[in-house]
């Protein structure tokens, strides 16, 4: 697919003029941040449904990402340039050309998704505001890591104060406070976002974090526990409650192992239990984490063996 060349040979006047508005709002704009294009009509029941969410999701990613519409009844070269053949169609342009295909998003989540992660890959610069703040949540990131809620709390806090509606530094906020034990805290933090910006993918992380805490029980005595799946290897419901112990202590290795363990003996124990314990855990740590990734691999391992 190639983009419009300038107008010339064989265009008529109107179709010169859509093609300069082309190169004015679209590929302008894109050589320096990406252009979501979205062709579109009046006429078009699921093109009226989408606008809202790309509107909404686009908004939250500005000025790195620019939202273009394309009525298609008014805009045949363009539309025919990029052989559009049924509508909603929706690109991703960079730099004057297509770099993705984002017509199958029709959620707010999965569009967010795909903005994320182009703009990872996309040498789009930040704005200032986000490049001042980068290094210091990257900071509270490794607190985090670490082990050391006090420090991630106190660096998030301060981050919090420069960027107070920053969905990354609020869901890091959350996380810390939940790492210090203030569950209720974290929560209240999390529904202090503003609402367009609560579906952020960091923040449905630091939701899935303080949904798993409340359902990781303490274990007082985890040797009793581990003595007794030891004994008999099918006593699931103890070793249930051993991962729910492991995860209480913030041992997600050994809590994953537990998890599994139950998957590969019996996976409909408990209408699934297990494994939907075991997604929530990765939820909680990160879906594209390289710990969780190679989790996965292991619970595929299991389930198609």
């Amino acid at each position: 697919m190639a983009t419009l060349g300038p107008g010339g040979l064989g265009l008529s006047a109107g179709e010169r003029e859509a093609v300069e508005d082309f190169r004015r709002d679209v590929i302008e704009p894109s050589m320096d941040a990406l252009v979501v294009l979205d062709f579109w009509a009046e006429w078009c029941g699921p093109c009226k449904a989408l606008a809202p969410i790309l509107e909404k999701v686009t908004a939250e990613f500005a000025p790195r990402v620019k939202l273009v519409k394309v009525n298609v009844d008014e805009n045949q070269v363009v539309a025919a340039q990029f052989r559009v053949q049924s509508i909603p169609t929706v690109y991703a342009i960079f730099q004057g050309r297509p770099v993705y295909d984002l017509t199958p998003a029709r959620t707010e989540r999965e569009l967010r998704h795909y903005l994320e992660q182009l703009l990872k890959q996309l040498p789009i610069p930040e704005s200032d505001a986000q490049q001042d703040v980068a290094p210091l949540i990257e900071m509270g990131e490794q607190a985090l890591a670490s082990g050391d809620g006090d420090r991630a709390l106190s660096i998030f806090a301060q981050i919090a104060e420069i960027e107070p509606e920053n969905p990354q530094v609020v869901a890091g906020l959350a996380r810390a406070l939940l790492a210090t034990g203030d569950v209720t805290q974290a929560e209240a933090t999390l529904a202090s976002l503003p609402e367009d910006k609560a579906g952020d993918t960091a923040v449905e992380q630091a939701r899935a974090a303080i949904a798993l805490s409340r359902e990781a029980e303490p274990v007082a005595d985890m040797a009793a526990l581990e003595a007794a799946v030891q004994a008999d290897p099918d006593a699931h419901e103890q070793r249930y409650r051993l991962a729910g112990g492991h995860m209480a202590r913030g041992n997600r290795d050994a809590a994953a192992d537990s998890l599994l363990e139950i998957i590969r003996r019996d996976r409909a124990w408990n209408e699934g239990a297990a494994r939907d314990r075991l997604l929530k855990l990765f939820a909680a740590v990160g879906l594209d984490n390289p710990w969780t990734l190679a989790q996965r691999r292991k619970l595929s391992a299991i389930l198609f063996s």
